[in-house]
């Protein structure tokens, strides 16, 4: 059992790093700071050949493994955080659900821009009324001619606010196994994106309204029955949401541990106290846990979707060390750390949020019992028995 990189992956790294370095480093504050998807850092990535690592050569991506993509935002992460999303918008969440399901002619039309870096595709799953429990969406499609009418609303989309294309999840008839998804481009009659709302991490996403939208039957990714396959395809959405929070964590973390190192208090630096030494010994440990739990998770996959209870453990260790690790940066670092004039606040904002994003970290542990006890535990009420007893 080898727990390091293989040279190969050494040198991609490597060569990630020095990209990041020439290219990122300088702006990274600002950029943290700065509304709107980083569209320069996703053509910058998309020239170095950092968009679509996982998506097969025949359709214009790299051919890499899910591993690859994850070194990816881990050595574009320590230089900047905030470019570590244009990574995972090119590899994982809907694009990865899209390249895995799309038809020939839907992948010519969307996939070269995406890859590019010039433009988005967003998730429309969350609804009002369906958050965690995903399978309450009220998204109705129904089929009229050459044409799939669409009605109902979205919530919370990635990129909503700027995607040209949004994947929507939606419901072709009752149960589980009426349950698919329809690609609808922006600007299709009766589809409206409302006004951007703003995350307390500064993203913002927008409001997705479908009232008697007309989109062509050629548009259909997955039918009635398909709700299990796109959340099989969801679980490399979450690997890129656990990378994304450990290495934003750990960058943080090393901010902190470079101010722990040079900043004297009492005639001493504050490396030399063991309150914070003992900080710095618990973050490491459980960072390197975390590490390697998704390291697991991605290799496992290989070129594949990976297993939703490998998935599961990895996101819920990296968003929890993530955020410590961001959190406790902001305590070493004091008033420099709680400044916007420092990036540690807002790896600390974008780890918490990441949370939430995903699949919560109570949702997850539900997944993660269930595999503990090998058997399915419903968050839903008993239903009636339909007798009444005396």
């Amino acid at each position: 059992m080898d727990f390091a990189l293989t040279e190969e992956q050494r040198i991609f790294a490597d060569s990630v790093r020095r990209f990041a370095a020439d290219h990122l480093a300088q702006g990274a504050l600002r950029r943290a700071h700065t509304e709107g998807f980083p569209f320069e850092v996703a053509r910058l990535a998309a020239a170095q050949g950092l968009l679509g690592i996982t998506i097969a050569e025949k359709d214009g991506g790299q051919g890499g493994t899910l591993m690859d993509a994850v070194i990816a935002i881990e050595q574009v992460a320590a230089v900047c955080p905030r470019s570590a999303d244009a990574i995972q918008a090119g590899n994982f969440g809907p694009i990865r659900t899209f390249a895995e399901y799309a038809t020939p002619a839907q992948k010519a039309r969307w996939l070269p821009g995406l890859l590019a870096g010039e433009s988005l595709i967003c998730l429309g799953m969350s609804e009002p009324e369906a958050g965690s429990a995903a399978t309450d969406l009220r998204t109705t499609a129904r089929l009229d001619g050459d044409h799939f009418v669409l009605d109902g609303s979205k919530v919370f989309g990635t990129n909503s606010a700027e995607a040209a294309v949004f994947l929507v999840y939606c419901r072709f008839g009752p149960g589980l196994d009426g349950i698919g998804s329809i690609l609808v481009e922006r600007g299709t009659p009766g589809f409206t994106v409302g006004k951007p709302s703003r995350f307390m991490n500064g993203e913002t996403w927008s409001a997705l309204y479908f009232e008697a939208c007309r989109v062509p039957k050629e548009n259909l990714l997955l039918g009635p029955g398909g709700f299990k396959k796109q959340i099989a395809a969801f679980n490399a959405e979450r690997i890129g949401n656990a990378a994304r929070s450990l290495a934003v964590g750990r960058h943080a973390y090393e901010r902190a541990r470079e101010h722990a190192a040079t900043r004297r208090q009492f005639g001493r630096v504050l490396a030399e106290f063991q309150g914070l030494q003992w900080k710095f010994a618990e973050l490491a440990v459980q960072m390197e846990a975390a590490q390697l739990l998704l390291y697991r998770a991605a290799t496992n996959a290989d070129r594949g979707l990976p297993s939703a209870y490998e998935t599961s453990v990895a996101k819920l260790a990296c968003n929890q060390a993530g955020f410590a690790a961001a959190n406790e940066a902001i305590q070493v670092m004091g008033g420099t750390g709680f400044s916007e004039e420092a990036i540690v606040e807002y790896c600390m904002r974008r780890c918490r949020g990441w949370m939430i994003a995903g699949g919560s970290v109570e949702m997850l542990k539900n997944r993660i019992a269930e595999e503990v006890f090998g058997r399915r535990f419903s968050q839903r009420p008993p239903r009636a028995s339909g007798t009444i007893s005396e």
